[in-house]
């Protein structure tokens, strides 16, 4: 196959129209196997694959993006480096996006291999031309950029090649170029700062999170909403949230959203705040977020009453985030009247909201509140209530039926114990054995033992023999 190879390069090289050469090459290598691939290129020469990329035909330039692809990943990084360098480089510049991508793919992998990175920051031209990517147009070529960068936060020569040379002003010059580009260079920052306590420690010296964090402030509210976005995900790391609270941004966060309600605009950024405190809830603990913080769990509480669609799916999304453990139900239970106020929004929207708002309302945030394990009788008598509304309607018998172990959960009389628990669950069942579509859509064999239920009463309690072993031996 090596043989076949070198000849149709030979033949490639040889003709002034090359397309069906190419097509045949192409052919030739998706009929090796990947695990065969590395010996039949091994010593082949590709500069006449990426000389024909300066073409102004489409066709020629995609088969020659297709046969690359496949020839690159099959050798080494450090092949790759020593042998295709400098056409690497010249692919950055390429005007196809296509195969600016592949250069950038192929330079993600050099820079995570130790002994192929050296060669790169050896020629540091090729990192300046990945910077100067992130200023691309369209969204796929700064993707793979910032990705490839990136990188180089796992290894300190990285890092300080990145951040401690003239590098660091070529992302600083690219930034400017506009507020897309300015917060792609973010996005990068915030990659890389999640990677270690270490690179994080570079990324603010080089004072961008510094300015980035700035932005959550500014006078563009689009760019603020953005700038809570990158902030949160900086908070995915436990180093990234311990940076911010020294820096004081859960406090600054926290009066932000005190703030929003005389702001007239808050709309477009007030959900980014209140999915801040969300993920830290989850990510630290419930409890101690949203008692050290309690404009975050007042503001939730407020959005799930707000007649704004989108503000009451934030809440939604928040509340089933903090009732998807414990202690954020146990936090939720404490709040009495408000949470209570709440459940009865949400009864509203299961059974009459848009249909979007249903769905949400019920799969992601009321399903997590029947806790069948947990002692919230509150929240667990409040969520049977919402069902019961919901229980005659064909939309809202398909989602119990599809949701795993729920009419196991309802037939089974030894979960909820309190009175209250198991009216709440018999008027549930009661129902749905009056609805005309049960049979039909939750089987004939659950329609039968919901009817047996009811017969029975809310409270029976199946009796158990007793079998007498005096004198057994």
């Amino acid at each position: 196959m090596a043989a076949t190879i070198e000849t149709l390069l030979e033949e490639i090289s040889g003709v002034d129209d090359p397309i069906e050469e190419l097509q045949c090459l192409k052919t030739a290598l998706l009929s090796i196997p990947v695990s065969a691939l590395r010996d039949a290129v091994s010593g082949q020469r590709f500069h006449v694959i990426f000389s024909l990329l300066n073409s102004n035909q489409r066709e020629q330039v995609e088969l020659c993006v297709a046969i690359l692809e496949r020839i690159l990943v099959a050798l080494s990084p450090v092949s790759l480096v020593q042998n295709y360098r400098v056409e690497l480089q010249g692919g950055l510049t390429h005007p196809n996006d296509t195969v600016k991508i592949l250069a950038l793919t192929q330079i993600g992998r050099i820079v995570e291999n130790p002994d192929a990175l050296a060669e790169i920051l050896n020629n540091p031209d090729i990192l300046r031309a990945v910077i100067h990517c992130i200023g691309a147009e369209k969204i796929a070529v700064p993707k793979q950029a910032i990705q490839s960068l990136s990188k180089l936060s796992h290894s300190k020569p990285g890092l300080d090649k990145l951040f401690q040379s003239d590098l660091q002003k070529i992302m600083k010059d690219v930034m400017a170029t506009s507020d897309i580009v300015r917060y792609r260079i973010y996005e990068l920052v915030v990659e890389i700062s999640s990677v270690s306590p270490i690179s994080l420690g570079y990324c603010a010296n080089s004072s961008f999170i510094s300015q980035l964090l700035g932005e959550l402030t500014g006078d563009d509210i689009l760019i603020r909403a953005t700038a809570i976005e990158m902030v949160t995900s900086l908070a995915h790391s436990q180093h990234g949230r311990q940076y911010l609270a020294q820096q004081g941004i859960m406090d600054k966060i926290s009066n932000m959203i005190r703030g929003a309600e005389t702001d007239s605009f808050s709309s477009l950024y007030l959900p980014g705040l209140v999915k801040f405190f969300g993920n830290l809830a989850i990510m630290d603990s419930p409890q101690q977020v949203c008692e050290t913080y309690p404009a975050f769990q007042n503001k939730v509480f407020e959005m799930a009453l707000d007649p704004d669609p989108v503000m009451i799916g934030v809440a939604l999304d928040t509340l089933g985030l903090l009732g998807s453990t414990v202690e954020g139900k146990q936090v939720l239970q404490k709040t009495g009247e408000k949470f209570k106020a709440v459940l009865l929004r949400m009864s509203q929207l299961a059974s009459s909201g848009a249909t979007e708002l249903r769905v949400r309302s019920l799969d992601e945030y009321l399903l997590p509140y029947i806790s069948f394990t947990q002692p919230f009788p509150e929240l667990h008598c409040g969520a049977l209530g919402i069902f019961t509304a919901i229980a005659t309607q064909p939309w809202g018998q398909k989602l119990m039926i599809s949701t795993p172990s729920f009419m196991e959960f309802v037939l089974d009389r030894s979960t909820g114990q309190t009175k209250e628990a198991k009216d709440a669950k018999f008027e549930l069942v009661g129902a749905l054995v009056c609805s005309s579509t049960t049979a039909e859509i939750l089987g004939s064999q659950h329609y039968i033992r919901l009817k047996t239920y009811l017969r029975e009463g809310p409270y029976y309690v199946s009796a158990v023999a007793s079998v007498s072993t005096e004198g057994a031996e």
